[in-house]
């Protein structure tokens, strides 16, 4: 009876430490860079950029939902889920028909953090030419 107890014991106490050092799964997102900067750029040009990120994390990463506060900037995200080590882009289009500077925060909700991710974009949109 004494060598089942501490066989027990062993069994109990072998499985703790397994579930102990078992590593929690989870999605990272790591962007090459925050910030876009357009620089200056000509009325009613190409207003689109991207984001590009990569899924540094164990566990599939998924983009739930990424917005801008103001009208003239539109993100679009990915689709699909990101799996571990692979890349991802979020775009954003500007609208390049409003003259002056730009200075927008894109928003990023995902799995990777309960607090979500600030994006940036900036530069300056000159004047249209007559």
């Amino acid at each position: 009876m004494e060598i089942m107890k501490k066989l027990m014991l062993l069994l109990f106490t072998g499985l703790m430490m397994i579930s102990v050092t078992a590593q929690e799964k989870k999605a990272a997102i790591t962007f090459e860079s925050d910030v876009v900067d357009y620089g200056e750029i000509a009325y009613g040009s190409d207003g689109v950029r991207k984001f590009n990120f990569t899924n540094t994390g164990n566990d599939v990463l998924i983009v739930a939902r990424v917005y801008s506060t103001c009208g003239c900037t539109i993100p679009k995200k990915p689709e699909n889920p990101i799996q571990p080590g692979e890349t991802g882009v979020i775009e954003v289009k500007y609208d390049t028909k409003r003259p002056g500077p730009i200075r927008k925060t894109i928003t990023v909700y995902s799995n990777a953090s309960e607090v979500p991710h600030t994006l940036k974009i900036k530069g300056k949109v000159m004047p249209e030419s007559k």
